[in-house]
């Protein structure tokens, strides 16, 4: 017995807890269904607890009713009894007064559970200092993503097997047949697009590229008020190039159609003051972080992120502005080289955050040296592994930009040149410029036609 003291002394646990988790589901299967949701078998400390937990877990998906007899058959058959099973399941259910606390006992597991992962993680980190390889600054981005890991509650070492992954995909979809849109990602607030892109889905990077002055800032930013108002979620926000200011005008002339320019030159009438304090009341409830840092780097978007609690969408303006890790980059180190690691970085963290990411882009000028000035995906060549990094690839172009007579007079096209989700093509959007904001071309708004 001494052995096993020993044993159970390494790691911080809760027979009790574990014990009393394991009883009142015996007791009461009502109870099944809450614990399912709050625990997994690696929570349990104890193999024999672990065992008994999976097989209820087990039983639970396939919907067969669970007691102290049914699962000691179940266990049984897969060959996980002894001589004790069955004393032991019996004695869990006597010392188990009530199931009525049963998601106290649940948070107790749950904790020591994470305080096992934390030492874990921090015994990863010590060995990794110890073995003297790699940079600072490459152990302490391993070691957020490990303790990362842990907040999210997944090791990140695990594979995971498909009957797990299943119930979320099912869930998914009748979430989806019950919304009106029917749109897996969240919705642009521009149904063409939406359309032809299914939403902006998690862990996807959706790059929009453009020449100067096509209106990128202003297509990702009417998205990001979308994404805030309709998820009522948080929408990050990275502006290399505007300041904050600038940015919250541009979303305050939007919401109120107020011009542009009168909202930066303060030319306002008294109809304006009221569409500014109607639209101020609706970006007070919204939560948009914005942060205007003109050096920051991929790792610490990452990490400002991952302390968002409540977080739907990243948008980050724009790529070629960003900085490598490594500060302004090492002497005559490759730019192209640096935009793909970047890319491919966005990419690995909109995974890790599990959330859409938009990331703006300048292209080449190229596009104006051919007749057809409509951006293509070779444009992007320069910044190499984009294309390949992003699941989406959008390009603006107007054409009134390049023929003041075009008959196409304030309309965009959105030219989805890539999409792993469908199909390609393109979508026309009404372009208001006096508000920075795009439209879709059937919807109705005071104005000219």
């Amino acid at each position: 017995m001494a052995n096993e003291d020993l044993l159970l002394r390494q790691m911080p646990h809760s027979l009790e807890g574990e014990q009393a988790v394991l009883g009142s589901m015996l007791i009461d299967p009502d109870c099944v269904k809450e614990v399912m949701d709050k625990l997994r078998p690696d929570d349990f400390y104890l193999r024999q607890n672990r065992e008994i937990f999976e097989t209820v877990y087990t039983m639970f998906s396939y919907a067969r009713p669970i007691d102290g007899i049914t699962v000691f058959e179940e266990m049984r058959k897969a060959g996980l009894t002894d001589d004790n099973t069955r004393s032991y399941l019996a004695q869990l259910m006597e010392i188990t007064p009530t199931s009525a606390n049963v998601m106290e006992y649940a948070a107790i597991v749950r904790d020591k559970a994470l305080l096992r992962s934390v030492a874990q993680a921090a015994g990863e980190i010590t060995a990794l200092v110890q073995e003297g390889v790699g940079e600072a600054g490459e152990i302490l981005e391993v070691s957020e993503q490990k303790i990362y890991a842990i907040r999210r509650g997944q090791s990140a070492q695990e594979m995971v097997p498909l009957r797990q992954v299943l119930p979320d995909v099912l869930d998914r979809l009748s979430e989806m047949s019950e919304h009106e849109n029917h749109l897996p990602g969240l919705s642009t607030g521009l149904s063409a697009i939406d359309q032809k892109i299914t939403g902006l889905n998690r862990s996807d990077l959706i790059l929009l590229a453009a020449r100067p002055g096509m209106g990128k800032t202003s297509l990702a930013l009417n998205v990001a008020l979308n994404v805030a108002k309709g998820e009522g979620k948080t929408v990050a926000v990275f502006s290399l190039e505007m300041s904050r200011e600038q940015l919250v005008t541009r979303l305050l002339s939007a919401e109120a159609q107020v011009e542009n320019n009168r909202l930066r030159t303060g030319l306002l009438r008294e109809t304006d003051w009221e569409k500014i304090a109607g639209a101020a009341t609706v970006l007070n409830r919204l939560d948009i972080r914005i942060d205007d840092n003109p050096l920051l780097s991929v790792a610490d978007m990452n990490a400002k992120c991952r302390r968002l609690e409540n977080l739907a969408l990243v948008v980050v303006d724009y790529l070629q502005l960003m900085s490598s890790a490594g500060g302004s980059g090492r002497g005559g180190e490759n730019r192209q080289q640096v935009v793909s690691d970047m890319s491919r970085m966005l990419k690995i963290m909109a995974k890790e955050l599990n959330v859409p990411v938009i990331c703006l882009s300048q292209l080449s000028r190229a596009n104006e040296k051919r007749d057809d000035k409509r951006p293509m995906l070779s444009d992007l060549r320069e910044s190499g592994a984009i294309e390949q990094d992003a699941d989406i690839v959008m390009f603006l172009y107007r054409d009134d930009y390049y023929n003041e007579d075009s008959e196409k007079h304030n309309i965009a096209e959105c030219i989805i040149a890539k999409n792993r989700h469908g199909e390609t093509g393109k979508v026309e959007l009404r372009w208001m410029p006096e508000y920075t904001q795009f439209f879709t071309l059937d919807k109705r708004y005071d104005g000219e036609d």
